[in-house]
């Protein structure tokens, strides 16, 4: 967009290219430039016998591109008398496809093709003169040489719609003019807008023709008229095609007025219809589907009607409209009434250009009605493609790094992905029809190759910066193998097969592609040896390297011959070559051919070819791992035996990676001494690339998965995982937003539909699944399979829950009634079962056989039920019926022989797909094998309208979506999205991108997707709009105003465009009125803000007050008024607003209610704060130890919450340093790290802000239990004291901001609340608070004025002004809505510059500057990839941050001296200074006032201190994104290691509380961790270890001082829920979710022993202690536990050395009747008791609420400790009597034992799920969600 701005309004073609100097374009023949008299300037006379040879040409050559992008292109001209002419324009495509549009008055009839269209051009003679009297009277043929007396002419041609009329394409820009003889010109120009003559600009301002994108003519276009004429009686003024055209027209020429207007001659030939135009296929097919489906159906008992034409008519001027005469209103009430077959004089209708009228023969002439049908189907396009889940398609080899080593491009099927790594985003190359075989970058990235497989072979050149398409040729290969560019991009190279299945290699020139020119073969050759790979050299563009089984070749470019030479290999000439690379970097003293070329093989060798010589310099061959201890290493030799088969490599200046068929990447040194680093992967390695910057390695794998290997780090990220095969059917699941798909690789894959990351994989190796189900409310997926079988998994607990064996052969149809209560499956033996899923486990009910037609086949659409779940619908038992049953009893209520509906056909019909269309719609779609949808009532079967041709072949799904207003089909390998009520002339859109047929397409529940699938998974974004008429919770979002008064009409609110409204209408609100804010300033305000009193306010028309409650001291008031005045506010003083904390938590307090409109939809920006959600709850009772007794101090708090915003404080001035972690304020000091913490809140805070002065800080949070307001909490910063506490909002607060001079507070609540409340920080009472309609992001006062504050929305900067009257605050309100140029969108964030500048950011990526003073945008620019939700500003710098997790800052100098410039101001004037990307989305910023340095919060949960100076990023704090799972202490306790949901393992030191090593493991959860015990040996850094479990079942064990995983096993099949070491630290025991408890040895890495005592409770607990040899009577040193979810503990005596292991007993504690799902019961704690030997202690669900101590000697329980609550987890101090037990009340008690008296502890925000203590008993670690407590024991 900002691309073409220096073309608007418009460009003056001629004077742009100075035609005058031709150095920019061309001429030929008689052309010369002459002064016309009339036209009073210059014009360019083109003549000649041949228009050929003469000829004005622009540019000048054709190779180059004028590339303007203008909608109208105007051409003033006049043919020369007696001549004929010619007119050539070259317009490129969206798709780069060049067509050519000429019009001539040569041309006797409309021709057209694929890339050509000729217009007939008709000359007509001046009004009234002789030739055209003569014309009219004798009816000649007005085709021909332009008469003596033709005028001059302003050609208007709307480039747009010729190319959609007529092509069905899209219009790009045009890219050459060729002006032929005889003519004469004046100028060409093109632009956007319409510009009409004979109109002057106050005569266009007063017609407000501006909002109709009309406008008058321009000095440069404009012809002379005398005064006293008119334009029109001297010039012709043609349009073409005419406006609101919706067929196309057969000639240009200027139309007849209106017979209405002029009454003209019907007998005039000019006047008569256009003849019927020849179009290509495609328009044709177009056309015949508008007219089938605008003309009625035959019906029964009525007679038909038949359309045989629909022939036009054409009005003169498309402006101004003209008002409908009442008969012509009564003609249109009549075909209303009677349809197009009525006996009476056929109807016609108008818009205002076309007229489109019912055939008849009469010569009587016809009226014109008026109608406003639309002419699409719009948004145009509807569909917007989001995202793309697959990998490869014809080979899984080719993935490709930019240059900037930070995006990959990779090919999936016929589409070509380039993924932002860092952010997940992809961009799409989409132009192929077949399956991606191969694809090459040139050295820059800026030219990308690629090659499609197929009979219909082609290669498509791609500019790779801007995703366009240069080049498209056939390649002369069959089957591409490899494609390679050389690094300047002038030369491609291709090997493969032709049609002979020979090799076959092509090189072509490229040089000139990038320049608009063509792809020229150099050479090409064919070749008996076989290819695997083939590579240009780098340094030399002629040079050519392959490989393949037997040979490795060199090949060069001489003289436009390919020719090649063989390396002599010796004895390894039988070796099967894979692939090869060059060595990277150089010298000067060696030559540029002086390389070496490493080349890999199947068996193992590696060979190292002297180019240069030719010849094979030396040889390795690389060994798999001989097992030597516990060392696993890899080493090149000669040894015998089999070698690694390496299939890909890769090579740069200091390592080199290879990729093998036993499926792992390793990093090797040059001389392949000893393996670096690997990565094991499932699947073999099919191709390995090193990133350009050597920091990572790309790897692909044969199983279609994607990954990233980053050498520093030595971490692994999957970037894409997919099925190996078409993917046949899926699922959305709406609650969880999950997608479950199935596939013929026998996999159902499970997806999480917001980050499209897969989740769960089921692999059934002996039956394929075919059919899946998700069912709609609880997490239950159904899935058949080929078998017959139907299995029914629990997706919470992972488990099967049952088996249904109905079928025998291959379940064709599978769903859930939408309720929930039935499921329905078929089979392709025609049975039909009906299930009741009443209960978890669903149970047969009903099955029907032979009701099911046999030879439909498999289907996702086979089984439909209605959404009322009242009906259930299929194809049966024939294909030619369709069977409507009732749901719940299978009982027939209706059958429809379809093969009988059209009696015309020779062919039997028969039904292919079915779908309900919503219930107060009550109709049946019905696609069939001959092309149709039939719509059927479904009560009574009658065939209510039908849809033909829908697809060129059967349609193989469809959807409709939930407001019935759109219809999805599938077929013919594209998507088609069509308006269900087919309004319009073209009723549906096209979508292309698959490359094998679509199985399925379907909405999303939600409506804001659709989902196909078919080789790949494709998300679409689905852009309408919601229906008006959509359930309020809907519509109370809208985007076309902040602020919304009650008194407007919905008449208001329309667009004046013709474009659909972007908006959806907010229902107007009765009680309270909201505030209208309106951007309309009134005559001659002297302020932007309007100046009014309380008379003025009263006396406004519609103004209401309302006082809450009947309240007369209510302090909010809501002020509605008319639209076109600004607003004066004046709420009243409220006295009850603020309440002290020493005030009692149970005293009630007086609230004045306000009935508020809630709005439940978020809006569309991560900046809006969402409470984490959490299920626990407060405690209801709380014993607070006694002041000064308290044995537990906080120390220390471990994490930063980044689900807040705006929740870090930073002041510069006085380093005082706060963030919030849960429900505590942490103020830490920056130079000693430590912290204070302050407790006053109990749910998790999502804002702070602090004073200007430093002094006071104020946090928000959510309401607590039984509150019905939120908290906010103001502290004195000096003390850390609580002065005051106030509640107001209800649901949660978005922002604070404190007034410059500290006097006021303003708080802003979240979407649903949507007030703005303004306190005065003197005494904390509220003095405002104002009703909004649309969310509020962000605020801020003015720097300069504590008077005034803005606030940013929807669509729009909100400015508000306080006005002080003694007491009263009035507040004076201005709405300014951004640019038009930014669409819908949201402003997320603002700060004040220098002056009266205003910066916001958007959630597409703009940053937008306002003028304070004029309450105006005066500059925008593109700012980042993402939204932007934090912006600071000082000293001409601007910071910025976005969910791209980087912050950028800019230099803005020039703002100010900008900011006078006006509108027109270019985005040149900003400089982007620096760019650090951090570990997430930048949730809070403070920096200092030169924005030097400054501290930036992300959604990670991290803390950065910001260095721009040093372009430093360091981490201050850090902490867990996810839940935390596990915490532990070091022996020695200078450690402790938490590890999370994240998968992170992290160790911190004690003494700093710094994170000191992080372990990442990536795609997997952590879920349990040990540190290795001391040994009785000298305890050294060298045998610190740590022991974790993760969610796939494996174990990783991690040496802390070598900082590296030193072991990986894989003992369990799901994840795992416990582990510990023996206390000797040889032995680890894991307990995994399906209860089994595995022994494995850490030095071999092998599993000794699993028991299944447990089996099918997960294990919650496993421990170890020390024991007497032979206590308990059985051997062994060594005690041990283990507990699972079903209250069952096991305790076991072992002697690992002698390989003993005895159960010593069993316990299991009852319980009162649960719900089936245990997984939502408190868990079962087992421990051993520190102080009393032989003793356990046990917690959890049972009969009482109560810790059990359980004597192992007695065999029984012997003390009981009453609980508060069921314990959420258990720590027993091993020094001191003493039990810590956590609560999901939120809650850590702790008990002296035996009997001492227990003490309750604060500061969780959720349940403490997690505690431990120190091996001393001196700390105690606590968990809550991702924040982690440290304590100390005082000993108090």
């Amino acid at each position: 967009m900002a691309a073409a701005a220096w073309q608007r309004p418009y460009l003056n073609i001629f004077k742009h290219f100075r035609v005058e100097e031709w150095k920019r374009s061309a001429k030929e023949g008689d052309v010369a430039a002459l002064t016309d008299a009339r036209l009073k300037g210059t014009v360019y006379r083109i003549r000649g016998s041949l228009p050929a040879s003469s000829y004005l040409q622009l540019p000048r050559t054709g190779t180059q591109s004028l590339g303007l992008v203008g909608r109208y292109l105007y051409l003033l001209f006049k043919p020369i008398p007696c001549k004929h002419f010619v007119v050539h324009l070259d317009v490129t495509t969206e798709e780069i496809q060049v067509v050519r549009i000429s019009f001539s008055n040569l041309f006797k009839e409309f021709k057209s093709t694929a890339t050509w269209l000729q217009f007939p051009f008709v000359c007509r003679a001046a009004e009234g003169s002789v030739g055209n009297h003569t014309s009219r009277t004798s009816k000649r043929d007005l085709m021909g040489a332009a008469p003596a007396d033709v005028r001059w002419t302003c050609l208007v041609l709307d480039l747009h719609s010729i190319l959609s009329l007529y092509l069905n394409r899209r219009y790009s820009h045009l890219k050459s003019v060729k002006l032929c003889s005889n003519l004469l010109v004046k100028t060409l120009c093109t632009s956007d807008l319409v510009f009409i003559p004979g109109v002057s600009f106050s005569e266009a301002r007063q017609a407000d023709l501006a909002s109709r994108g009309v406008a008058p003519m321009p000095r440069d276009m404009a012809f002379p008229v005398p005064k006293g004429q008119k334009w029109h009686d001297l010039y012709d003024y043609i349009r073409f095609p005419s406006e609101g055209s919706k067929l196309p027209y057969d000639s240009i020429q200027k139309r007849c007025p209106s017979p209405v207007a002029g009454g003209q001659d019907p007998e005039d030939p000019i006047c008569q219809l256009p003849q019927p135009v020849t179009l290509t296929k495609a328009v044709r097919d177009r056309l015949s589907l508008v007219h089938q489906l605008t003309s009625p159906k035959a019906m029964p008992r009525r007679s038909p009607v038949v359309t045989k034409s629909i022939p036009e008519v054409h009005l003169a001027a498309p402006w101004p409209p003209r008002a409908v005469p009442a008969a012509d209103q009564e003609l249109e009430k009549n075909q209303k009434l009677h349809g197009a077959g009525h006996s009476g004089q056929p109807p016609a209708v108008t818009d205002g250009g076309i007229h489109v009228y019912a055939h008849q023969k009469s010569e009587r002439p016809i009226r014109a009605v008026h109608t406003s049908s639309e002419e699409r189907l719009l948004p145009d396009p509807i569909l917007k493609l989001r995202r793309i889940i697959g990998f490869g398609g014809c080979s899984t080899k080719w993935a490709l790094w930019t240059r900037s080593s930070s995006v990959v491009i990779y090919p999936c099927h016929a589409v070509i992905v380039a993924l932002q790594i860092q952010t997940g985003e992809q961009r799409f190359f989409i132009g192929h029809t077949d399956k991606v075989s191969s694809l090459a970058f040139n050295g820059n990235s800026n030219l990308l190759a690629s090659a499609q497989s197929g009979p219909l072979s082609i290669m498509r050149l791609w500019d790779f910066p801007t995703g366009s398409c240069l080049s498209v040729f056939k390649p002369h290969i069959r089957s591409i193998l490899s494609l390679s560019f050389s690094y300047s991009g002038a030369v491609l190279c291709a090997v493969g097969k032709d049609g002979h299945g020979k090799t076959m290699v092509v090189v072509w020139n490229t040089a000139q592609v990038t320049r608009g020119g063509e792809v020229a073969v150099l050479a090409k050759a064919h070749t008996d040896v076989d290819i695997q790979a083939l590579k240009i050299a780098f340094f030399d563009d002629t040079r050519m390297v392959s490989c393949g089984r037997d040979n490795i070749r060199l090949w060069r470019v001489r003289s436009g011959a390919l020719r090649s030479c063989p390396v002599n290999l010796g004895e390894y000439h039988s070796l099967e070559f894979t692939d090869l690379a060059f060595e990277e970097g150089h010298t000067a003293e060696r030559e540029p051919e002086d390389r070496t070329l490493f080349v890999c093989s199947k068996s193992g060798h590696v060979l190292e070819v002297d180019y240069k010589n030719i010849c094979v310099r030396s040889t390795r061959r690389l060994l798999p791992a001989q097992p030597q201890g516990s060392q696993r290493q890899e080493k090149a030799g000669s040894s015998a035996g089999p070698g690694i088969a390496i299939n890909s490599i890769s090579i740069s200046s200091s390592f080199c990676a290879t990729g093998s068929e036993d499926g792992y990447l390793r990093l090797w040194p040059l001389d392949f001494s000893a393996v670096i680093l690997e990565a094991e992967h499932e699947a073999p390695v099919s191709c390995v690339s090193i990133s350009p910057d050597s920091r990572k390695v790309l790897c692909t794998t044969a199983a279609g998965n994607l990954g990233c290997l980053d050498i520093q780090s030595r971490d692994y990220n999957t970037l894409m995982r997919s099925h190996e095969d078409s993917i046949l059917a899926f699922s959305v699941e709406g609650v969880w937003k999950q997608l479950a798909t199935v596939s013929q690789d026998h996999t159902i894959r499970i997806w999480d539909l917001v980050s499209m990351e897969q989740l769960y994989d089921f692999t059934a190796a002996e039956e394929m699944p075919c059919a899946v189900a998700f069912h709609p409310t609880q997490q239950i997926l159904a899935c058949g399979f080929d078998s017959g079988m139907v299995r029914i998994f629990s997706l919470a607990a992972s488990d099967l829950l049952v088996e249904h064996k109905q079928h025998r052969t291959v379940v064709t149809g599978l769903t859930f009634s939408p309720d929930g209560k039935f499921m329905f499956s078929s089979c392709l033996q025609g049975t039909l079962a009906l299930y009741s899923c009443v209960e978890q486990k669903s149970h047969i009910q009903r099955v029907l056989g032979n009701v099911v037609a046999r030879d439909v086949g498999s289907s996702p659409d086979a089984l439909v039920v209605s959404e009322d779940s009242r009906l259930l619908a299929f194809v049966g038992p024939s294909k030619h019926v369709v069977t409507v049953m009732e749901a719940c009893s299978l009982d027939e209520l209706l059958r429809v022989d379809i093969s009988i509906l059209d009696v015309t056909s020779t062919v039997l019909d028969s039904a292919v797909r079915l779908c309900f269309a919503p219930v107060p719609q009550g109709e049946l779609l019905v696609s069939t094998a001959s092309n149709k949808i039939l719509v059927l009532d479904a009560e009574t079967g009658r065939l209510v309208r039908e849809v033909s041709p829908v697809h060129k072949l059967s349609c193989s799904s469809l959807a409709l979506s939930n407001d019935g207003r759109y219809l999805l089909t599938a077929g013919d390998k594209v998507i088609k999205v069509w308006d269900y009520q087919m309004r319009f002339d073209v009723n549906f859109q096209v979508y292309i991108g698959h490359s094998e047929p679509v199985h399925r397409v379907a909405f999303t529940p939600d409506q804001r997707h659709v989902i196909s699938v078919g080789d790949a998974i494709f998300l679409w974004d689905f852009l309408a709009l919601p229906a008006e008429g959509s359930p309020p919770a809907e519509a109370c979002f809208s985007k076309s105003a902040l602020l919304l008064g009650a008194e407007g009409s919905s008449e208001e609110l329309k667009d004046a465009s013709d474009i659909p409204r972007q908006t959806v209408p907010l229902p107007f609100l009765s009680s309270p009125p909201c505030l209208d804010v309106s951007s309309v300033h009134q005559a001659g305000c002297q302020s932007i803000f309007s100046e009014s009193d309380k008379e003025e306010e009263a006396a406004l028309p519609g103004c209401s007050r309302m006082v809450a409650n009947g309240d007369k001291d209510a302090s909010v008031l809501v002020v509605e008024s008319v639209r076109s005045k600004e607003l004066v506010v004046r709420p009243k003083v409220r006295q009850e607003s603020s309440r002290s904390p020493r005030e009692s938590a149970n005293e009630p307090r007086k609230e004045t209610k306000s009935p508020k409109s809630r709005c439940s939809i978020r809006p569309d920006s991560y900046r809006h704060f969402t409470p984490r959600f959490k299920a626990s709850v407060l405690p209801q009772s709380f014993l607070s130890p006694p002041a000064g007794r308290e044995v537990l101090k906080l120390k220390a708090v471990i994490g930063y919450n980044g689900n807040g915003r705006g929740n870090m404080v930073w002041d510069p001035d006085t380093g005082f340093f706060a963030y919030t972690c849960g429900c505590i304020i942490v103020v830490e000091d920056l130079h000693s790290g430590s912290q204070n913490h302050w407790f006053g809140h109990v749910e998790e805070i999502s804002t702070l802000a602090i004073s200007h002065d430093g002094q006071v800080l104020a946090s928000a949070s959510g309401k607590r239990n039984g509150d019905s307001h939120c908290q906010i909490c103001i502290w004195n910063v000096q003390d850390g004291v609580c002065t005051a506490s106030l509640f107001h909002h209800e649901t949660q607060i978005q922002a604070m901001a404190f007034s410059q001079d500290d006097r006021f507070l303003v708080t802003v609540g979240d979407y649903s609340d949507r007030t703005i409340a303004l306190w005065n920080t003197c005494t904390y009472e509220l003095m405002s608070s104002t009703l909004i309609s649309e969310p509020v992001h962000d605020m801020a006062f003015s720097p300069f004025s504590h008077r005034e504050l803005a606030c940013v929305g929807t669509g729009a900067v909100v400015f508000w002004l306080l006005e002080e009257q003694g007491a009263d605050v009035n507040l004076k309100v201005h709405r300014a809505p951004a640019p038009d140029v930014l669409g819908p969108v949201e402003l997320t964030s603002l700060c004040h510059g220098d002056d009266a500048v205003l910066y916001s950011g958007t959630n597409s990526g703009q940053i937008c500057l306002w003028d304070t003073e004029t309450k105006s945008c005066f500059m925008m620019w593109e700012a980042d990839e993402g939204e932007i939700g934090v912006l600071v500003c000082g000293h001409n710098r601007l910071v910025s941050g976005s969910n791209t997790k980087r912050i950028r800052l800019w230099a803005v100098a020039a703002m100010q001296e900008l900011r006078l410039k006006g509108p027109d101001t270019r985005s040149g004037s900003v400089m982007l200074e620096h760019e650090i990307t951090l570990d997430g989305t930048i949730v809070s910023a403070a920096f200092d006032n030169s924005l030097e340095i400054g501290i930036v919060g992300t959604t990670a949960g991290t803390l950065w201190y910001i260095n721009w100076i040093e372009s430093t990023s360091i981490r201050l704090i850090s902490g867990h994104k996810n839940k935390v799972t596990e915490v532990c202490f070091s022996p020695d306790e200078t450690h402790c290691v938490t590890c999370g949901e994240d998968g992170s393992v992290r160790i911190w030191s004690l003494g700093s509380m710094e994170l000191v090593v992080q372990f990442q493991v990536l795609n997997q959860s952590c879920q349990c961790l040990a540190w290795k015990p001391r040994p009785v040996v000298a305890w050294g850094a060298e045998s610190q270890h740590v022991v974790a479990g993760y969610s796939d079942g494996t174990i990783r064990v991690f040496s802390i001082s070598r900082t590296e995983m030193e072991l990986k096993m894989h003992p369990h099949a799901v994840a795992l829920t416990a582990i510990a070491y023996s206390t000797d630290g040889e032995m680890i025991l894991s307990g995994a979710k399906d209860g089994l408890v595995a022994v494995s040895n850490p030095r071999t890495g092998m599993t000794i022993r699993v028991l299944t005592d447990h089996k099918g409770s997960p294990i919650t607990v496993l421990q170890c202690t020390r024991k007497q040899y032979r206590d308990f009577g059985v051997e062994g040193g060594e005690l041990w536990l283990a507990t699972s979810l079903d209250r069952r503990v096991s305790v076991w005596a072992s002697d690992w050395l002698k390989d003993k292991c005895e159960l010593l007993d069993w316990l299991s504690f009852p319980a009162p009747a649960g719900p089936e799902d245990v997984g939502s019961l408190p868990p079962s704690l087992a421990a051993f008791c520190p102080w009393e030997p032989g003793t356990l202690v046990y917690v959890g669900f049972g009969m009482q609420q109560e810790a059990l101590f359980y004597s192992l000697h007695k065999k029984q329980v012997v003390e009981k400790i009453s609980l508060p609550y069921f314990a959420a987890s258990l720590s027993l101090s091993p020094a001191a009597c003493f039990m810590a037990v956590g609560f999901g009340e939120r809650l850590l008690r702790l008990l002296p034992c035996p009997d001492g008296p227990a003490q309750d502890y604060t500061g969780h925000d959720d349940t403490v799920h997690r505690c431990c203590f120190a091996p001393s008993g001196r700390r105690l670690l606590t968990a809550s969600h991702s924040a982690i407590l440290l304590w100390e024991l005082t000993g108090g």
